[in-house]
């Protein structure tokens, strides 16, 4: 069966939930970066401070990766999913009392834990819910949840802060995941046991190959080239967004002297556009794949336009038209969100879904270690350059560099069992 209609589509409900929990979880995290101008001024950081700052997150990130995948394996996407926004929920409101770097330090660091828990509970649950065919365009609409929260965020934290206070700011926005656990757990229930499944929907969603009922080691996920190559390409690509990320405001700031109730508009536009990258990228592979294409060819063909879309950003950093700035740059985050919908689907195709959410925390924590250093990195050079080119020439080559490697590891993709492999 091709027609989602015919069959039901509870599935994409469960996919509503998955976005509106990314949307929620960028929110909180892009909270400190629209408000680090003020904050910076008011508190009195260097921009090393605040580099630091944002390292604390990463640092928390790639930790918590490692043993939050592991959850989700072990206790399931309904309960390890609520754990971790209950987590991230309450330490996005604990920013509201710091008043010191370090404070803020270790509130991110908190942040970070429960933010981790994200990506590995999202990804098992469309492993679980979805077919392979169906798998990059639900990842493309929970992943657009990232770019709806960037352009929130940017619109709404500013006329909090400046009514009634940064520090409401932060505890506004930390309450949205709580009200989002509510909903989490009135409607959640693993699909071979959910009421509101048919048994033409359960069909559709399990008529891939059945997969081994056995358990693969954690620590044998990691003698895989599969692991690698998925943690290689996070390690060059997910830096590149934490910098979009936590950078772009003070890029606006610096180079157009966009003050924080200007600088809304610009970020929305670009966030925009990332928005349909996610939703192209995750469209595009699955067509071709339903057009006959075999899975490797159509994850990787759309990865590697990604990866060259991404290229001409660096001049945004030699441009004084504000507006060609945000078309690079937003053009450059449309890429990436393509990039990103296909290679947060490969672990779901090379893994079975018992193991896909230790595998995507393997291969994140790996990413977020690459973002730990790209946030220091960036915040020390911009305060011995006061210059962003070096930035955008690495932000601008990665890609390639990551679908290279990717390529060279993974020829074909294929599913890692204990036993033998199955090339797609």
């Amino acid at each position: 069966m091709n027609s989602g209609v015919a069959v039901g589509y509870y599935r994409w409900r469960i996919c509503a939930l998955l976005f509106f929990a990314t949307a929620i979880n960028y929110i909180d995290r892009q909270v400190l970066g629209i408000l680090a101008p003020q904050l910076q001024a008011e508190l009195h950081w260097s921009d090393s401070h605040y580099g630091l700052i944002v390292t604390a997150f990463q640092v928390a990130y790639a930790i918590g990766f490692l043993f939050m995948g592991k959850i989700m394996d072990n206790y399931g996407s309904r309960r390890g999913y609520a754990f971790a926004v209950l987590v991230w929920s309450i330490a996005a409101v604990v920013h509201a009392g710091a008043r010191t770097a370090v404070g803020f330090g270790v509130a991110r660091f908190a942040l970070g834990l429960g933010e981790a828990g994200n990506f590995p509970a999202a990804v098992k649950v469309v492993a679980e819910w979805f077919p392979i065919k169906e798998r990059s365009l639900a990842t493309g609409i929970f992943l657009s949840g990232s770019s709806i929260g960037a352009i929130v965020a940017p619109l709404v934290v500013p006329v909090i802060a400046i009514r009634y206070g940064w520090e409401w700011a932060f505890v506004l926005t930390g309450l949205s995941g709580i009200v989002w656990l509510v909903f989490w757990l009135a409607t959640y229930r693993p699909v071979n046991v959910h009421p509101k499944v048919s048994a033409a929907e359960l069909a559709y969603i399990q008529s891939d190959p059945p997969e081994p009922t056995h358990d693969i080691p954690w620590r044998q996920l990691f003698k895989y080239k599969q692991t690698w190559a998925f943690a290689w390409a996070k390690f060059l690509s997910d830096p590149i967004f934490s910098f979009y990320f936590f950078f772009l405001p003070k890029f606006f700031n610096s180079q157009f002297g966009l003050t924080l109730d200007k600088i809304g508009v610009p970020i929305m536009i670009i966030y925009v556009m990332s928005d349909v990258g996610s939703m192209v990228g995750g469209w595009l592979s699955s067509f071709l794949i339903r057009r006959g294409w075999s899975v490797a060819r159509s994850r990787k063909v759309t990865m590697l336009l990604a990866a060259f879309t991404v290229t001409p950003v660096y001049f945004a950093s030699q441009t004084d038209d504000l507006q060609v700035a945000v078309a690079l740059i937003g053009l450059a985050l449309f890429a990436h969100q393509a990039w990103s919908a296909n290679l947060l689907t490969l672990p779901s195709d090379m893994f079975p879904r018992h193991a896909v959410g230790s595998a995507v925390g393997i291969g994140s924590t790996v990413g977020a270690i690459g973002g730990m250093f790209g946030a220091t990195t960036a915040g020390f050079l911009l305060e011995s350059t006061h210059a962003y080119g070096p930035l955008f020439v690495v932000a601008g080559s990665a890609y390639l560099l990551a679908w290279i490697i990717l390529h060279l590891l993974t020829p074909e993709l294929k599913v890692s069992l204990a036993d033998k492999d199955i090339i797609l």
